[in-house]
């Protein structure tokens, strides 16, 4: 099977004025061209009506972005679902949403959010280890409150974690959290 990414039509300029056609099924999926069947191509002269055929004749492209690897440590919470705490794809590592919970007790440290707070970023600091990647390297962050009266709070530990130049941000108060928590936070970082 050969798969083109990009071009919509399959016909390949040959180097004396012709055309390289290939006689089998196509099919589209994702932006990609594919071709199933057989592997010989023909060749179709301008000049003639006959088709030479070719023994062999590879298109290769790989469409995929990356190798997507998951990233796991037991210094940090385990997925309360059927989802990863990070996945490294290429040179980002891409960290799932983390609450201030203890990971030896899977409990909250406590109720207040600038514990959570606390918790959290140091759960979320082993797993950014776990992957490679560091504070200094997240370039991205999503907090969701469920007060967003807590913003103030929550900005006066997230800076003792964060040096400058500080990720990007976006910070939202949300109906409701796992577990009924007070802040999760989730992280793109750079490796």
């Amino acid at each position: 099977m050969a798969s083109l990414c990009g071009p919509t039509c399959f016909m390949i300029p040959a180097t004396n004025g012709g055309l390289l056609r290939h006689r089998t099924s196509l099919t589209t999926r994702r932006g990609c061209l594919s071709v199933s069947g057989g592997t010989s191509f023909f060749h179709t002269s301008p000049s003639s009506k006959r088709s030479l055929s070719f023994t062999c004749l590879s298109i290769s492209s790989d469409s995929r972005i990356g190798i997507k690897e998951a990233v796991e440590t037991e210094k940090a919470p385990a997925a309360l679902g059927p989802y990863s705490q990070a996945n490294k794809v290429n040179n980002i590592l891409f960290v799932s949403g983390v609450l201030g919970l203890v990971p030896e007790t899977g409990k909250f440290v406590s109720d207040n959010v600038e514990d959570q707070t606390e918790q959290l970023l140091k759960n979320m600091g082993e797993i950014l280890k776990a992957g490679g990647a560091s504070y200094s390297s997240v370039v991205k962050t999503t907090i969701m409150l469920a007060d967003l009266k807590d913003f103030k709070k929550v900005n006066e530990i997230y800076a003792k974690y964060f040096p400058a130049p500080f990720p990007a941000r976006s910070t939202y108060q949300v109906a409701a959290l796992p577990l009924d928590a007070k802040i999760e936070i989730e992280c793109i970082a750079t490796l």
